[in-house]
Order: structure tokens, then C-alpha cells, then sequence
């Protein structure tokens, strides 16, 4: 082999070696600015879905205002018709008694709840069966 033949094979394995490095360098970069173009459409993307949200969040505060506004106004209707028929109650409350009646101590029956002696409600031994005939019974209604 002789000396320039040996240069031109170093200036075309250069040559090659460089294309590649030139195609992989361009490769490396154009995968980054897929990435970011992905990365770009992806926030487009979002901004409009946030932008959706804030109208939806718009037309629903304003629908809340409108039925606010349609409740306060019922409850104004209906406080006026209370205040109207207000003078007919007080007319139908002085007409009738205020005092309360009285009842006797005969009248009012003596709970039933109460214990007599050391066996009541509260008792350990309250509700259990026992073998005497003769224990007292309540009365029964």
C-alpha cells in the first residue's frame, strides 16, 4: 500500500466515522424536540381543559346566584303573608284562654317506675324467675 492510498482511506473512514456522529448528534437532538413539541401540545392541552373549568365554574356560581336570589325572594313572599295573617292570629289568640288548668294531685297517677323497698328495676336479681309462689306481682294493665 502506498502512502496516499493510506490517506485517502484515513480521509474516508473520517469521513464515514464523522456522517455517523453527524446522523446519531441529530438524532439525539431531534428526539429532545419531539419530546418538547409533545411536552408543548400536552400543556396546549391542559390549558384548554382549564380554561372549560373556569367556565363551567363560572355558569355554576352564576346559576347559584340565580336561585339565591329566587329563594331570598320567596322567603320575602312568605314572611309578607306571615306578617298579613299575623293580626288574625292575635285575634284568635286573645279570643281564646290563657291560663292553663289546673289539675288535682287525685287526677295524676303515681309512675310505675319506682322501686319499693330493695328489689327495683335496678335490682341485680330484677326479671329473674324464682321459685316462690307468693313473690308479689306488679299490676298488670
Amino acid at each position: 500500500m502506498e502512502l496516499s492510498n493510506i490517506n485517502w482511506m484515513l480521509g474516508a473512514a473520517c469521513l464515514l466515522a464523522g456522517i455517523g456522529l453527524g446522523v446519531m448528534g441529530y438524532h439525539l437532538m431531534n428526539a429532545g424536540a419531539r419530546n418538547v413539541q409533545m411536552l408543548r401540545q400536552r400543556l396546549a392541552e391542559r390549558d384548554r381543559q382549564l380554561a372549560e373549568l373556569r367556565d363551567g365554574v363560572g355558569d355554576h356560581v352564576e346559576r347559584l346566584g340565580s336561585l339565591a336570589a329566587a329563594l331570598n325572594q320567596e322567603v320575602s313572599e312568605a314572611s309578607s303573608r306571615l306578617g298579613a295573617e299575623a293580626p288574625q292570629r292575635a285575634d284568635l289568640a286573645a279570643a281564646t284562654p290563657t291560663t292553663p288548668e289546673v289539675e288535682s294531685d287525685d287526677d295524676v297517677a303515681a309512675p310505675r317506675d319506682y322501686a319499693d323497698g330493695n328489689r327495683g328495676t335496678l335490682s341485680e336479681d330484677f326479671g329473674l324467675k324464682q321459685n316462690d309462689a307468693d313473690a308479689p306481682q306488679p299490676p298488670r294493665y
